[in-house]
């Protein structure tokens, strides 16, 4: 597997967990189903947001990989914290 596709499944993952404790937590869902539907869509939506992120990051190509992996995570993480408000 190449590096730039570990980074992106391992940031993925990192702010899907971050950020799915307040969204799982703070909702209230009408029965299990429609839980566990959003909480898988909330992980692949996270993981092709950091998919695309990365690669448009590699793409410009100013920063190297770790210094990207930093910057879409924090993106990531900040902007399903903003869209829960």
């Amino acid at each position: 597997m190449r590096d730039l596709a570990k980074a992106q499944l391992t940031i993925g993952f990192l702010a899907y967990f971050a950020t799915i404790w307040e969204f799982a937590l703070l909702r209230e869902f009408p029965d299990l189903i429609t839980a566990a539907g959003l909480v898988v869509l909330h992980l692949v939506l996270l993981v092709i947001l950091s998919y695309v992120l990365l690669a448009i990051l590699t793409w410009v190509d100013i920063f190297d990989l770790k210094t990207n992996s930093i910057l879409t995570l924090f993106v990531l993480v900040t902007v399903r914290v903003l869209s829960s408000m």
